[in-house]
């Protein structure tokens, strides 16, 4: 393991959960994990594997030490299953959120402030959540709608009440 500032580099298997779950991860050692200096939960890092394009996720407790999950998509991309050796470099992820603003989500926010103060209200993890669930859309007029969505219920509610939320997200495009 090869350790600078708030980088990290080692060699790690691909490993799967019990086959009935089809997760596939990597193990990072406690020592490794450490070596962040993480402030209370946050455990939101920087993977880059295989020298390919980096993308952001978290250190998930396990066992003593710690997980990153390694999706479908990013297992085909990389070529790789259970069983390979990955090139693993870490970095502390110190964006805002943990992942990237869509445009359109911070468009929407700025216009609303009363939308902004309550998707600021609420926890990193349902910001990313949020965040998530409107970047998934590569149609711009989908993002947008999703944005509006996701604020109006947050002024309607207080906060995310995810049964109706997600039913609110199912209305169609107008």
């Amino acid at each position: 393991m090869a350790v600078s500032k708030k980088k990290v580099t080692f060699d790690a298997v691909l490993e799967k959960f019990p086959p009935s779950s089809g997760w596939h991860y990597i193990t990072v050692s406690k020592e490794t994990a450490t070596a962040f200096a993480f402030q209370g939960n946050d455990r939101r890092v920087v993977c880059t594997l295989n020298e390919a394009e980096p993308y952001q996720c978290a250190l998930m407790p396990y066992n003593g030490a710690y997980f990153i999950l390694v999706n479908k998509q990013k297992r085909t991309e990389l070529e790789v299953e259970a069983g390979d050796r990955l090139f693993v470099k870490l970095e502390k992820d110190e964006s805002e959120y943990g992942l990237p603003m869509p445009d359109e989500f911070r468009e929407v926010l700025s216009q609303d402030p009363d939308g902004d103060r309550l998707f600021h209200l609420l926890t990193r993890g349902k910001q990313r959540s949020l965040i998530y669930a409107v970047s998934k859309f590569k149609d711009i007029d989908r993002r947008i709608h999703t944005a509006l969505i996701i604020v109006d219920h947050l002024r309607e509610n207080g906060k995310i009440v995810d049964k109706k939320l997600y039913q609110e997200l199912k209305r169609p495009v107008v």
